[in-house]
């Protein structure tokens, strides 16, 4: 191989690599895959998803056990100094568990996703919903704020991403809460028409 040919070789990598898009998960311990192996949480079968595509696009797991929305707003911009091209936001989880109020996590949500989009990056917000024990009216309230803060800043939604997934004793791992590898290719499967439709 000659100095000239390396050289191209070496310019087409980076090319390659300038043009892998980034998608970030920012999300609790579900995204991080709890209790399971890395490459069976969703995000990473979200990865496989996009490369059966041949899709040029990269996932990153902020996932972090425990998270509530406030700590994915004090994190967001750290996350951020890195290049992203979509972010999903996957928080609330545990604000519904603790009954942090509504107003609060909603707040939050909204930071996060306006300091997104000033930087140009398209947003997917994944819903949850708040524990029955917080009473009907909680719930509901809580359930609203995906749904008012989607349309309020005109982005997409997944109402629920543990649809199918949450109370089903098949879907979770042994303390009902956290899915297994089962319930996690379920979340892949409930978000991926929702992103599928954002990749280029």
């Amino acid at each position: 191989m000659t100095k000239f040919s390396v050289i191209l070789y070496l310019f087409s990598l980076l090319t390659i690599q300038a043009e892998t898009k980034k998608i970030l998960f920012l999300g609790d311990s579900l995204t991080a895959g709890f209790g399971i192996s890395k490459d069976k949480a969703f995000p990473a079968l979200i990865q496989k998803k996009i490369d059966a595509k041949k899709l040029d696009y990269s996932i990153i797991n902020a996932g972090l056990s425990g998270e509530t929305t406030a700590g994915g707003a004090r994190r967001i911009k750290w996350l951020l100094k890195q290049k992203v091209d979509i972010l999903f936001v996957c928080l609330g989880g545990n604000d519904g568990l603790r009954g942090i109020q509504s107003k609060s996590s909603k707040g939050n949500l909204l930071k996060i996703i306006s300091i997104a989009q000033k930087k140009g990056i398209t947003v997917v917000l994944g819903g949850m919903l708040a524990a029955p024990n917080m009473g009907p009216d909680y719930a509901k309230e809580f359930t609203q704020i995906y749904i008012d803060i989607a349309k309020e800043k005109k982005i997409a939604l997944v109402p629920f991403i543990l649809k199918s997934v949450g109370g089903v004793r098949k879907m979770n791992q042994a303390d009902g809460i956290h899915p297994n590898s089962l319930g996690h290719k379920k979340v892949a499967e409930t978000i991926w028409p929702v992103l599928n439709k954002l990749l280029k």
